[in-house]
């Protein structure tokens, strides 16, 4: 039975989460009109308070006395330390920085608040990493070397950090102040007015009488809802719960459903319009509209998401999976009937993209497209009721609970950042990428590859791209690489970490959905998506994959790619027309990495490749349907 602290508490969550979503939405429409700091300082407050009151200390005193006044002090010390820089900042702003001890020490209260709350929320490995860069000024001047600095005091650290943009309340927190808490809560609006079904009801009539129609399902639900989860392991645990179970059904192992399903989960974080979280902090940084990483992203992506299909495809072949002839009842609705009924959720979805491509700011036009959800709804259904009043207060409250670890992640970046810009860190890093790679660009974009994943093992997408802008993307701007290019590099590197093991968090949550092996679900999701840990080599050196260049060169390189995913999807299965020997297997990757790379020479060798291999691989018999 729930305790009467409980209850209150959980009342208490609502209320706050209902509030801040309200906030920002005010905030966003112009009915509120706050300071970029206030706004930060607010989001940040209530996100703490959230965090709190939500997750407990350690797992065994979780519920106990112990855990709940450990959480109540800590609302507390949030409450107190941000509600005094919020009385304070305007002050040190006028006067030019001027601070005194209990602005060193409020701040110092805050950033162990930050850095407690990315342990409870994010995980230890975030907080140890935070920590770890947060003392790092202060034993610098003892390290020998390129390494070395001057040293900081602890009071001057946390004065930095907490007084001015350029630490807990820089870019990374004001994206989740803005951006990300609106399509939070836009996403949540469509979950609570039921995209999910229309989606999923989209997608298995688009794959009806089709071979392995389960696992393509999974792929285009799962894509289509990944985009606005802003989470890999969210969406898996969403999506996954529908989508698994049909693709073992199907005859799909435990594994590699899971696969499918982790990967599929991975890729939504790179899907425009959306594309998680991470990219709307991306487009902050960099400095471009939004609608340009939307654009530098769709072809990546798209490759990404075919070379998918084609991998169910061809496992299907491998595994002897048939089509099923006979449909489900539900499934005879026409596609044309689907989308009528749907159009609630058409109709808002193309107003964001069309939005945003026509240069408005992303969360203005995603609070847009709520009220034209909302306005669709009552034509749809024509009638108001005060249940959708419900509805919408339910998806506010709950998409502003799932920024939560998030905005978290955000605020903890911000030490990281803070940091690297007081020490001078950050272009030491990449000057040390730069030297192990010889100056050699290729060698250099490897190593890049190599500490984005390990960095971003463990972590969710928004928290690794985080700290990979500002501790790895450097290195690659410092050599001349474009910097939307050298960001997009890491960014994919970022989400593909998801699914690297030996730390691959979807595949965990996949594994776990699917009752198979961790180990095997981390190891099959990884070949599954070899595609996109290729893909990011293969658009530094063909611009056409970012569509800059001619529209010749462009459609050529879609084209190739196309092909060259198909051939990498074959050697991932090792099956085409039917299973392949060693030999054709690795003729076929190779090929596929050739027609991958931008250039004639290698696309006509990719092509020549592909077509021996296909002739050479001669199937034993042709599969007929089965009838269910």
């Amino acid at each position: 039975m729930q305790s009467t602290f409980d209850k209150i508490s959980g009342h208490t969550v609502n209320l706050i989460a209902f509030a801040l979503g309200l906030f920002h939405l005010l905030n966003v429409s112009g009915v509120l009109v706050l300071s970029t700091r206030d706004i930060r300082i607010t989001h940040l407050l209530a996100m703490l308070c959230l965090l709190f009151l939500t997750r407990s200390t350690f797992k065994r005193i979780a519920g106990s006395a112990l855990d709940k006044a450990i959480g109540v002090l800590l609302v507390a010390a949030s409450v107190v330390s941000l509600l005094y820089i919020m009385s304070q900042w305007k002050d040190i702003a006028m006067s030019g920085g001027d601070t005194g001890p209990m602005d060193a020490w409020m701040g110092l209260v805050l950033i162990v608040l930050v850095l407690e709350g990315a342990r409870r929320g994010v995980g230890v490995i975030l907080a140890l990493i935070c920590l770890f860069f947060f003392s790092y000024p202060f034993f610098s001047e003892y390290l020998p070397g390129v390494l070395g600095s001057r040293g900081y005091s602890v009071a001057r650290v946390s004065e930095l950090l907490t007084t001015t943009s350029q630490g807990v309340f820089g870019i990374p927190l004001g994206v989740s102040s803005t951006y990300i808490i609106l399509f939070s809560i836009y996403g949540a609006f469509l979950s609570a007015f039921g995209a999910g079904d229309f989606f999923f009801k989209l997608a298995s009539r688009l794959t009806r009488g089709m071979r392995a129609a389960g696992a393509k399902t999974a792929v285009i639900f799962s894509t289509l809802l990944g985009m606005i989860s802003g989470s890999a392991a969210g969406n898996v645990a969403v999506t996954g719960t529908l989508t698994i179970p049909m693709m073992k059904k199907e005859g799909y192992q435990p594994h590699q459903a899971g696969a499918i399903e982790a990967v599929v989960s991975t890729g939504g974080q790179i899907m425009p319009p959306v594309m998680g979280a991470a990219a709307f902090i991306m487009a902050e940084i960099v400095g471009i509209p939004y609608a340009n990483v939307m654009q530098v992203a769709l072809i990546p992506a798209l490759l990404f998401f075919t070379s998918l299909f084609f991998v169910v495809h061809l496992q299907a072949g491998k595994s002897k999976i048939q089509p099923f002839v006979k449909t489900l009842e539900e499934e005879e609705e026409s596609i044309w009937m689907i989308l009528a009924r749907g159009g609630q959720f058409i109709i808002p979805f193309l107003t964001l993209v069309l939005l945003m491509v026509n240069g408005n700011s992303p969360f203005k036009a995603s609070f847009y497209s709520i009220i034209v959800l909302l306005v669709a709804h009552i034509i749809w259904t024509r009638s108001i009721r005060i249940e959708m009043l419900y509805k919408a207060a339910h998806a506010i409250t709950e998409g502003t609970k799932a920024v939560v670890p998030i905005a978290i992640a955000c605020a903890a970046a911000g030490i990281i950042a803070g940091t690297l810009g007081i020490t001078g860190l950050g272009s030491k890093i990449s000057g040390l990428i730069i030297m192990a790679s010889g100056g050699i660009t290729f060698f250099a974009l490897l190593f890049t590859m190599l500490t984005a994943i390990i960095l971003g093992m463990g972590l969710p997408t928004t928290a690794a791209y985080l700290i990979l802008a500002t501790v790895v993307a450097p290195a690659l701007s410092k050599m001349g690489v474009p910097l939307l290019t050298a960001h997009m590099f890491v960014f994919f590197y970022g989400c593909v970490s998801t699914i690297t093991p030996p730390v691959a968090l979807a595949s965990y949550v996949a594994a776990g959905i699917a009752k198979a092996d961790i180990n095997k679900v981390g190891w099959t999701a990884f070949m599954y998506g070899i595609t996109c840990y290729i893909l990011p080599f293969m658009f530094f050196y063909g611009p056409g994959l970012l569509m800059q260049g001619s529209i010749v060169s462009i459609i050529l390189a879609v084209a190739s790619g196309a092909l060259g995913v198909f051939c990498i999807a074959s050697f991932v299965v090792g099956f085409l027309r039917c299973s392949l020997v060693w030999s054709l297997r690795t003729a076929i990757g190779l090929a596929g990495i050739a027609l991958l790379h931008q250039g004639l020479s290698t696309d006509i060798i990719g092509l020549a490749v592909f077509i021996g291999v296909w002739f050479l691989a001669k199937p034993a018999s042709k599969l007929t349907p089965q009838t269910n």
